[in-house]
């Protein structure tokens, strides 16, 4: 029996029982109301309404048909009682219709499941309507108690039968969700994969290009070389689909990558040292160390080291001021140089290294970026990430 079969069967059992013990009480109450019935019929009743009960709240747990069988038979066993000890009084007729009508038919709900279980309801439908109606005769029209009796064994049949078949399709629903969202959760995971590979990308094979254009022009030959190096090892990284350096085969040493040919440039030693060999001094004031989670870290560094390639390339200086301070909640860097400056009005918004490189890349780990620039005048790039 797999899964859905069983909530489905649990759902049966406990709408069951929830049906037929507020009826079951609905009835107790009517017997037990002064002048209903006389004080034997109701001594003789009273431990079969406990019976029901039980029967009726262990159907709500158990999947044996040996509790609808028990509820049924202490049903019975009441109407007989109500209807046969004693002077039958037309004011116990509610109290045996609310059994035979309400209480016992909750049955039905657990029994469509199967054709064995239907055939019990079929018998149990028609032995209890058969003797219910015929003990109330000679109070109660047969037309009226056997009309009430069949509507009220027919309405918790549908139930059982609309539970049936409405939890698959609610399971196919829910499965479907899940599918939708997977799919979702996978596109977006690629989009992010995408845009984190074309930052890396503009953050250095384009910075690499656009150097190799302009005949590296101030910078050495060497650094363009161990530049040209780090990139390839980067696109290698890419084109495999990995996020961090190959893996040794099992059981050689781990690699030992100087901390300044690490490519990403994921210490700040690292960042310093290669902008060092760019040509760009850089005037580092406030901590030496950034303790930061690893890719709060990297989103850091790797903006850090784009506000200062843009320094290189645009701002026609030589020289740039980086200040990194940090308190309990928040680490910030202020980027300033005193280069032609620019009008922020004037920038693209489909450029891809301000926009994606800083601001997308600092956003995606709950950080900020702000730019102030005005030309002739430099420009300061404010980074704040969480702790």
């Amino acid at each position: 029996m797999n899964l859905i079969t069983r909530e489905r069967n649990r759902l049966l059992q406990r709408t069951a029982r929830v049906y037929g013990l507020s009826f079951a009480v609905v009835a107790l109450l009517m017997v037990v109301l002064p002048g209903a019935v006389d004080v034997t019929t109701l001594l003789a009743t009273l431990p079969l309404f406990l019976v029901l009960g039980l029967a009726q709240v262990r159907m709500g747990a158990s999947a044996s048909p040996g509790w609808v069988l028990a509820a049924l038979a202490a049903g019975a066993g009441i109407i007989v009682v109500v209807t046969t000890v004693g002077q039958l009084r037309a004011s116990a007729v509610p109290a045996v219709m609310a059994l035979a009508a309400a209480s016992l038919p909750a049955c039905a709900i657990v029994l469509t499941t199967s054709g064995r279980r239907i055939a019990l309801l079929v018998l149990a439908f028609l032995g209890l309507g058969a003797v219910t109606v015929l003990l109330l005769s000679p109070v109660e029209p047969p037309l009226r108690s056997g009309g009430l009796i069949l509507l009220g064994w027919t309405l918790p049949t549908l139930v059982g039968i609309w539970i049936i078949a409405s939890v698959p399709q609610v399971s196919q629903r829910i499965a479907s969700i899940g599918r939708a969202h997977r799919a979702e959760r996978q596109a977006s995971e690629l989009e992010a994969q995408r845009r984190q590979s074309a930052r890396l990308l503009h953050d250095t094979v384009l910075a690499t290009l656009t150097l190799l254009a302009h005949s590296g022009v101030g910078v050495p030959v060497e650094t363009l070389r161990q530049q040209a190096a780090d990139d390839a090892a980067l696109l290698r990284q890419l084109r495999l689909g990995l996020g961090g350096p190959p893996e040794a085969p099992a059981g050689s040493p781990p690699p030992s990558t100087p901390t300044d040919e690490t490519p990403l440039g994921t210490t700040l030693e690292s960042v310093k040292q290669r902008f060092n060999r760019m040509g760009l001094e850089v005037a580092w004031h406030g901590t030496g160390q950034v303790l930061l989670r690893s890719d709060v870290l990297d989103a850091f560094l790797l903006a850090l080291a784009e506000c200062l390639e843009n320094v290189r390339r645009h701002s026609g200086v030589t020289q740039a001021s980086v200040t990194i301070t940090e308190d309990a909640t928040t680490v910030r860097a202020l980027v300033t140089d005193s280069g032609v400056g620019f009008d922020l009005d004037d920038v693209d918004d489909a450029k891809l290294g301000f926009k994606e490189s800083v601001v997308a890349r600092l956003h995606d780990v709950g950080g900020n970026a702000r730019l102030y620039s005005t030309p002739g005048a430099g420009t300061t790039v404010a980074l704040e990430v969480p702790r």
